[in-house]
């Protein structure tokens, strides 16, 4: 009973919004950060998560509203975890994503004094490209459900569309939950991973035991209807296969560079913000026919390529033997034979150590959210002339621009938010660094 008790609605003011977009509150001299709440706003919350230190919650019922509160695009905003922030208005959203990324840089690296760049900007709606969906079937709610997960809840959002995804798949969840209802193994089916191109989409079904012919059939009339590529996953990522055996890459072009890919391969989210990225990189690496490029975490060769047009060279380095030989076929169908590409782990300080720094002039770091510690750290930097990172976490780039700082005569000349995921809390980064 005193369990439940600590779990009734409370009412609490919001004084400031924390990194990841949520309110911060007290209560009873305990921080409290509720879902869903702005500053200025007295809220009714329910506590989700107990910690030492701080409490979880989710605001039930606004009772004072912010001015800058809007209502949310989505019908399901309230629910679903795919989004966190529509009910702050854009600007609003890029202006406490840029308060993120300086403080943490003045905090972590000490530094204050750097151009802040424009915000780069893309589409607000139907922008995603790249998603895994959860799929549950829940009897109790009508059948099976797919979509992302609630905010303050481990199951699946009860939805029939998503505003943040491209249309072509977010105005077909309907369709897929009726697909997966009539298939014999609709409790066996995990998830559904999501992967558009330019022109082309598909939907991997990951499966926990075989389907029958009428599945199969299923999915053909799907497939056929929607236009959507469907590919099977009975196991790990190498067992995807596509519904009828015949393996198509997706493509999307850069500058009329043409990329293929596979759907389970890493690609950026949005893509009309790579785009723009991707020009915005070329801008600040400031290249030359004489320049030697490192791109480090290259992946398919989504940076490299475009480097190696203005470049004498460049080399990419990837962890993942898959996406180096999709690099490979990406050079040779773009016809760019000054770019060479070799797998490597990154975050090894061994393999970071064979990296050869002769003749490199700049660096290229797209990392992952662990962000290039063993890179910044165990790479001779000096003899490069600027360094360019984009970051996908801003508490990461922190701890490395400090890194950076202190490997030479750096300075941090500029860093900027690039608003790749909309209406989230993720904070995509650049940061530009010279060599004095």
């Amino acid at each position: 009973m005193g369990r439940q008790k600590r779990r009734e609605p409370y009412v609490i003011n919001i004084e400031n919004l924390s990194h990841e977009g949520r309110g911060i509150g007290r209560l009873n001299g305990k921080t409290v950060f509720v879902s869903g709440a702005l500053p200025q706003e007295t809220v009714l919350a329910r506590t989700t998560k107990r910690r030492g230190s701080f409490d979880e919650a989710i605001a039930l019922e606004i009772q004072v509203e912010s001015a800058d509160r809007i209502a949310p695009k989505c019908p399901h905003a309230g629910v679903c975890g795919g989004c966190s922030l529509q009910h702050l208005p854009a600007e609003k959203q890029i202006e406490h994503k840029q308060s993120v990324l300086f403080e943490l840089l003045a905090h972590h690296a000490g530094v204050t004094q750097f151009v802040q760049f424009p915000a780069l900007l893309g589409p607000q709606w139907g922008y995603r490209r790249k998603a895994r969906l959860g799929v549950k079937f829940v009897p109790k709610k009508g059948g099976a459900l797919v979509g992302f997960r609630e905010k303050a809840a481990p199951y699946i959002a009860d939805i029939n569309g998503c505003a943040v995804l491209d249309p072509v798949v977010g105005g077909r969840l309907l369709e897929l939950r009726q697909l997966i209802d009539g298939l014999s193994i609709r409790d066996r089916i995990p998830q559904i991973e999501v992967a558009i191109g330019d022109s082309t989409a598909a939907l991997v079904f990951r499966h926990l035991d075989p389907f029958n012919d009428a599945d199969i059939a299923a999915f053909a009339q799907f497939q056929e209807s929607s236009g959507i590529g469907i590919y099977l996953q009975p196991g790990a990522e190498n067992s995807m296969h596509r519904l009828n055996d015949a393996t198509a890459l997706l493509n999307y072009s850069v500058d009329g560079l043409h990329f293929d890919f596979l759907a389970t391969d890493f690609t950026q989210v949005n893509g009309a913000m790579n785009r723009a990225m991707v020009n915005l990189v070329l801008e600040q690496l400031q290249l030359s026919s004489s320049d030697r490029v490192l791109d480090l975490f290259c992946g398919l060769g989504n940076f490299s390529l475009p480097l190696a047009r203005p470049a004498a060279h460049v080399v990419g380095i990837e962890g993942s033997e898959d996406l180096v030989c999709r690099a490979r076929e990406n050079a040779l169908k773009n016809n760019i034979d000054n770019v060479s590409f070799r797998r490597a782990d990154l975050a090894n300080a061994d393999d970071v150590a064979k990296i050869d720094m002769r003749g490199v002039t700049k660096l290229l770091l797209d990392p992952p959210r662990t962000g290039a510690d063993e890179i910044v750290k165990g790479l001779d930097l000096r003899d490069l002339n600027r360094i360019v990172y984009v970051s996908c976490n801003p508490v990461t780039l922190a701890r490395d621009t400090k890194s950076i700082l202190s490997s030479g005569d750096f300075e941090l000349i500029g860093a900027g938010v690039m608003d790749m995921f909309p209406h989230t809390s993720h904070v995509e980064s650049i940061a530009v660094f010279e060599n004095r």
